[in-house]
């Protein structure tokens, strides 16, 4: 079940969670991974958006409006960064998910990922 920390502007949830959150409403879900390059290429949620999180302010406008963003990296802290800047940047705090278990939980749940470049 999705929590909320006091006075983060986001929910916290683990990686079955945000898989149980994007298959209820794919249409309006989107996992969006703030990893580096080198990192992304490893595995990565299938479908996901790349936006590594030192270039996140000048490419915000890369991302969808008006769904649910499930931000993940690998452990949770620069997804929560992420959250964060969203958040600053005037998008609704109830689309904006933490999934702050990390990419590596993802994997060896067996949630759909991709590898290399492949979305």
């Amino acid at each position: 079940m999705p929590r909320q920390n006091p006075g983060e502007p986001y929910y916290r949830v683990d990686s079955p969670e945000a898989l149980q959150i994007l298959n209820a409403d794919p249409d309006s879900t989107v996992v969006v991974d703030v990893r580096r390059d080198d990192e992304w290429v490893t595995g990565h949620a299938s479908g996901a958006i790349h936006i590594n999180v030192d270039e996140f302010m000048d490419r915000v406008d890369e991302l969808p409006e008006g769904k649910k963003l499930l931000f993940i990296c690998a452990a949770g802290v620069r997804s929560g960064v992420a959250c964060e800047y969203a958040a600053a940047l005037g998008i609704d705090s109830e689309l904006l998910y933490n999934i702050d278990d990390g990419t590596p939980s993802w994997i060896a749940a067996g949630n759909p990922t991709s590898y290399g470049n492949d979305p």
